[in-house]
């Protein structure tokens, strides 16, 4: 059959064979019906008083099945590493070995509560000084804090940390420095803690300005927040320069370590002069953005940052593992800025992670950062004579690849190309970021990406990209074949519609 008018022909269902329409489930239950059939019950006195609910909730009612297939039809909608290559640059969304999850359900491990008393939890405790170990066995730092719940969080914990330190020495100083090839967060903690941020530039080749950032250096600066490997996509090779120098003027060194997965196994940030740098588990060591719950950013620290590390931790004793809560006079807690949680942190994060380190080993580690370095750096070449690539000219690229809009056909975008690239069957890559690059297009394979997998998804952008060049007009309203078309995603941001609005369930609600 040709591609003619049967093919965008108009169904009565809406449904295009397996690409189902789905209705909002307002549409679909009614509040005069239930799925459930419960059986009268005698009305007893209300205690509500004026509290008491005066008209209907309007809430839908369904049937079981209609339950299930309006989620089940929406989650068809949806993209996930499951489905593909995930190619979010920044994001390191790889695929999550199913081992990991298999342990992380382990009873003792999924159904502890975190009141439980510390000898019924030896086994959970023992893991996480066994991940402990090995986060500062990797990072070649002093110390670990694990309670941070993600990366913001754990830059946080770093910024405080030296906050603790420099009040522990009488030192007010009040001025963070932020490259700007580092992320976004770091400026937003650094403000967040109280201290003024001040901006350091990038050289031509998209690293940090030595010079420029040597000559802010002053007892005003408590330190530096360095992204390593930064935005652009590059190793920060003068980080340990950059360390000596922020150590000679009195400050602390922190590193976003949230693209650790560019040179876990083959870079130790303690080596380069670092104080504190947080370390995306749910990134580096599988489990993407939490794989449904929350992340985890443990905190690693130089020997002069450990003893203001937070509390809790754990420790290893004669009797056994002991959870260290509370601030002691005569021992090296005593320094501790306090904590970051209620409680002890995210344990099947924990699970997760621990069971990717040791089912990889040293040498897997290794390979990790290698093979996320060579699928970026393919990705990189191979599109470089088709997209702008600012920074190609700067040597190979780290975990990922950055493009820009530069040489797309006027009127056209970045926006254009990641839109076009629904249409083919792929998650559209991280846009305009980072900021220092206009229309930016950063693209991270990461290591669990076969070849062939790449050259579909470089031949799709490849498509597309020449389609952007060459004006191509359907391009502007694209993407034409995914359940909505193109979203005015800023007027969504800013006025979402949360309420559901249509008689009579609107009359219901309001």
């Amino acid at each position: 059959m040709g591609s003619g008018d049967t093919a965008t022909a108009a169904t009565f269902t809406g449904n295009r064979a397996l690409m189902l329409e789905e209705a909002l489930i307002f549409e679909i239950g009614s509040d005069t019906t239930c799925g459930v059939d419960l059986p009268e019950t005698p009305r007893g006195a209300s205690r509500l008083g004026s509290l008491a609910r005066a008209r209907p909730i309007g809430l839908p009612g369904l049937s079981e099945p209609e339950t299930v297939r309006h989620y089940t039809r929406l989650s068809r909608q949806n993209y996930g590493i499951d489905l593909g290559f995930f190619p979010l640059g920044s994001c390191t969304m790889k695929h999550n070995p199913r081992l990991n999850e298999k342990m992380a359900r382990l009873p003792g491990f999924a159904d502890i509560h975190p009141l439980q008393p510390v000898d019924t939890v030896q086994g959970a405790l023992g893991l996480i000084h066994e991940l402990q170990h090995w986060l500062v066995t990797l990072t070649g730092m002093d110390s670990v804090a694990m309670s941070p719940k993600a990366g913001a969080h754990g830059e946080l914990c770093g910024i405080l940390a030296i906050r603790a330190a420099l009040e522990a020495r009488g030192d007010a100083r009040q001025v963070i420095l932020v490259p700007e090839s580092a992320h976004g967060t770091n400026p937003a903690t650094a403000a967040f803690a109280g201290y003024k941020v001040e901006d350091v530039p990038a050289t031509p080749e998209g690293r940090v300005d030595v010079a420029a950032l040597k000559a802010r250096l002053g007892p005003d600066v408590a330190g530096v927040m360095i992204t390593n490997p930064n935005t652009c996509g590059l190793f920060e090779r003068d980080l340990r320069e950059i360390s000596d120098m922020v150590h000679a003027a009195g400050g602390f060194v922190y590193c976003d370590g949230a693209n650790f997965n560019a040179i876990v196994g083959r870079v130790r940030p303690g080596d380069l002069g670092v104080d504190a740098m947080h370390i995306n588990l749910h990134k580096t060591f599988s489990t993407p953005h939490g794989g449904g719950g929350p992340g985890s950013g443990p905190v690693v620290f130089s020997k002069a940052l450990t003893p203001f590390a937070p509390l809790p931790f754990v420790e290893k004793t004669d009797e056994g593992f002991a959870l260290v809560e509370e601030e002691n006079a005569q021992d090296h807690h005593a320094s501790a800025f306090g904590r970051m949680v209620a409680f002890h942190g995210q344990m099947g994060m924990f699970t997760r992670a621990l069971s990717y380190i040791m089912s990889h080993g040293a040498d897997g580690l290794r390979q990790v950062a290698e093979d996320a370095v060579l699928n970026a750096n393919y990705v990189l070449r191979s599109l470089e004579g088709t997209l702008d690539a600012p920074f190609a000219a700067s040597g190979p690229c780290m975990h990922e690849a950055l493009f820009s809009d530069d040489n797309l056909a006027e009127g056209f975008s970045t926006l254009d190309v990641a839109k076009g690239l629904i249409d083919e069957g792929f998650h559209p890559m991280t846009v305009y970021f980072p900021l220092v690059v206009h229309g930016a297009m950063l693209v991270e394979p990461t290591e669990t990406e076969s070849k062939a997998a790449l050259d579909q998804f470089i031949g799709a952008l490849r498509s597309v990209a020449e389609r952007a060049k060459a004006g191509d007009p359907s391009l502007k309203s694209a993407p034409h074949f995914a359940p909505r078309r193109r979203l005015d995603e800023t007027l969504a941001a800013r006025k979402p519609v949360l309420v559901w609005k249509d008689a009579p369930l609107a009359e219901a609600a309001e």
